[in-house]
């Protein structure tokens, strides 16, 4: 070096989101959030498979499908390219938003022509959401703390009665759902998960919960609860052809209902990205918004050409990454390229399939939990001083909940309405944006309302000032 050289500045350090992990950690850390998402993947095509009337070899086909495209999905929203991907660690799989609507294809088109029908309007719902992605993010500006916190709040709330699905057996209709047994399993599960999380240190501390479904199925094995026939029918190697079922087919009312349901999935995902954002420490803007709603949308219309369904952001692996604090974008990526091989694979894919459902919902409570608790700390921020504010909570939570409190509750309605009516967590959002809109915004320039504003868009107050605690960190 010269003597007139300046030395060069120092790298700046990576964000964690950002940040890779030795190769034994990632598998570790993505086998984890697989075995978390694991069944709400695998549900969807079950579902759907058996309203077509599909047999149980062609059931197993589309289930490996949307493993395939889960992974595909997720790869795109975590390494992504272009415009396309948030590059937060997300996890996409198959939204469950559009089962309802699915089925209701398949009951008017019949059999023959159901999938083709569904893949055709999941297409073109794909591409209209990558469309208005750029024009949807622009909402994120209607999302204040009150607004976030209510709906990260709603969106843990909305997911713990699927925990307690899990942990009663899984299958209401079974003669032995919500048998002492399964809930026994549940808890024992949920008790050596917490366990481990006292008691372990460094990466295996961040990794209990993957700890603890191994514990737990190992403890189901000899009590007869797991289940091995998926396992001795599965095929080692197969791979999802193109168009399996058939040529995607274009009806107009099918597309109608799949665009509205990506407009439904398109307002879920706003709200994860925002959580996300804020529980990694790198709070979600309109660009990272949009780049995260494209990759949603052309994840979409890619699966139905591996007969895949409408992808969407997994909640429950928002809670994952709160608990374990493991930010890397690389570790879900890591767990996108796993649910492409267990896809490519049925046979790894029938393996984690032996978690039994009371094991998933043990740690699901806690997941769940997690995510509802980071909703609280959000909302700690939002101003509740404020008698509008409480009330924004209070109604948009009240309304949020109907569909899990009341599941008939909407049972008169049209069918179209319904698809948005029983999403908790979509008009929970829609009603606190609009009440945040008539509290916060409209005529908020009178000298009645200013002061009491002042603070709720931005939590500027010394007092008020968020913490890394307030974040899941």
């Amino acid at each position: 070096m010269s003597p007139t050289a300046t030395p060069r500045p120092a790298p700046a350090a990576k964000h964690p989101v950002d940040q890779t992990l030795p190769f034994g950690k990632l598998l570790g850390a993505g086998l984890q959030h697989v075995a978390a998402m694991y069944a709400g993947v695998v549900a969807p095509p079950l579902v759907v498979g058996i309203g077509v009337g599909l047999s149980t070899a062609e059931i197993a086909f589309l289930m490996s499908a949307s493993l395939f495209t889960a992974g595909i999905a997720t790869l795109l929203q975590t390494i992504g390219f272009w415009k396309v991907g948030a590059r937060l660690p997300f996890v996409n799989g198959v939204s469950f938003a559009g089962v309802a609507p699915m089925l209701a294809i398949a009951k008017a088109e019949g059999p023959d022509d159901a999938l083709p029908v569904i893949y055709g309007a999941v297409i073109v719902a794909g591409v209209f959401g990558f469309l208005l992605a750029p024009w949807f993010c622009k909402l994120i500006r209607f999302f204040p703390p009150v607004v976030t916190g209510t709906v990260i709040t709603l969106i843990g709330l909305s997911l713990l009665p699927v925990a307690f699905n899990w942990s009663q057996g899984g299958n209401p209709q079974a003669a032995d759902y919500g048998d002492i047994k399964y809930i026994g399993l549940a808890a024992v599960t949920l008790l050596i998960t917490v366990v481990l999380r006292r008691v372990l240190r460094g990466f295996l501390k961040q990794i209990s919960i993957l700890l603890g479904l191994v514990a737990g199925t190992l403890i189901a094995l000899p009590l007869g609860l797991a289940d091995f026939s998926a396992v001795a029918d599965a095929d080692v190697i197969g791979f999802p052809a193109p168009f399996h079922f058939g040529a995607p087919q274009f009806a107009v009312a099918a597309i109608i209902s799949m665009i509205i349901v990506m407009i439904v999935s398109m307002t879920e995902s706003t709200a994860d990205v925002i959580a996300l954002g804020q529980i990694v420490d790198k709070p979600a803007d309109e660009k990272t918004l949009a780049a995260a709603l494209r990759a949603d949308g052309l994840g979409t219309a890619l699966s139905p050409l591996f007969n895949g369904f409408a992808a969407s952001a997994f909640a429950q692996n928002v809670g994952l990454v709160a608990i374990t604090k493991l930010r890397s974008r690389y570790v879900v990526a890591a767990s996108g390229g796993i649910l492409i091989l267990l896809g490519l694979c049925p046979f790894l894919a029938s393996v984690v399939s032996l978690v039994p459902q009371p094991v998933l919902g043990g740690v699901g409570l806690a997941l769940f939990g997690t995510v509802a608790a980071s909703g609280i700390q959000t909302l700690a921020q939002a101003g509740l001083q404020r008698g509008d504010n409480v009330l924004i909570v209070a109604i948009s939570l009240g309304i949020g909940l109907i569909p899990m409190a009341a599941p008939n509750f909407y049972h008169a309605f049209p069918e179209s309405m319904r698809i948005i009516l029983d999403s908790g967590i979509s008009t929970g959002c829609v009603v606190a944006v609009l009440l945040n809109l008539a509290f916060n915004h409209i005529g908020r320039g009178s000298q009645s309302d200013t002061a009491d504003t002042a603070t709720t868009e931005h939590d500027t107050t010394p007092e008020m000032e968020p913490t890394p605690a307030a974040h899941g960190h």
